[in-house]
């Protein structure tokens, strides 16, 4: 039987008089690649934001891993995300004044773990997205498509159950975008990472392995 990363019943969410979500029901399964797709306003990304635990629902479940997130506290909340969910924006928020190495650290550190430990994790991460010559390079001294896979490395240094990543190839050019699109399937396949993805990008989403379309804070019927 698959095991479920994602359980989503019954999410609603609205921001004042208007209602994004309308009761989103959703599952994902361990090291399946899932896009969202949907015109904006269609609620993809509040949607994206409350799976991630950045945002709260009106009403509704969520478990991530096997953990009932919308009953932990604030802190257990926080601590659950930095060890169990990474995140990969359009803009990549590096932190300008670390080097490329020290950036996919950091989350390591916040989680508690031991500079060794954190140093070995990242370097080997930066080794697999083909980033073994920038890791002392600071942000402004990376092309955009390297900038972002410093990103992914740092989504992943604490080994999240789940990965999001919100239009995560909006700023790169086409040949670049190719790349990206790609790493996400090869981080699949090599380290078994479930992915959730929203874009609009035909190409991606035709990639993955179920891609589901919103319209007017519902699924459309597959």
């Amino acid at each position: 039987m698959a095991e479920m990363i994602i359980q989503a019943k019954g999410i609603e969410k609205s921001f004042g008089s208007l209602k994004v979500l309308k009761g989103i029901d959703m599952e994902v399964e361990k090291s399946e690649v899932v896009s969202i797709m949907g015109a904006s306003g269609a609620g993809k990304s509040t949607l994206l934001q409350i799976l991630g635990t950045l945002s709260t629902p009106d009403s509704g479940s969520l478990l991530i891993d096997g953990t009932s997130v919308l009953d932990l506290s604030s802190k257990a909340l926080s601590d659950f995300r930095n060890r169990r969910i990474g995140f990969v924006f359009q803009f990549h928020h590096l932190l300008p004044e670390f080097t490329s190495l020290e950036n996919v650290m950091i989350p390591a550190f916040i989680a508690g773990r031991p500079e060794k430990e954190a140093r070995s994790a990242a370097l080997k991460l930066l080794e697999t997205l083909g980033l073994k010559d920038r890791i002392t390079h600071k942000p402004a001294e990376l092309s955009g498509g390297e900038q972002q896979r410093v990103a992914i490395a740092r989504a992943l240094v604490n080994n999240p159950a789940i990965l999001f990543a919100d239009e995560p190839s909006g700023n790169l050019d086409s040949v670049t975008k190719q790349d990206l699109h790609q790493l996400f399937f090869d981080l699949r396949d090599s380290l078994g990472q479930t992915i959730v993805i929203v874009t609009h990008d035909p190409s991606l989403a035709a990639m993955c392995d179920r891609s589901l379309f919103m319209r007017d804070g519902l699924f459309e019927a597959q």
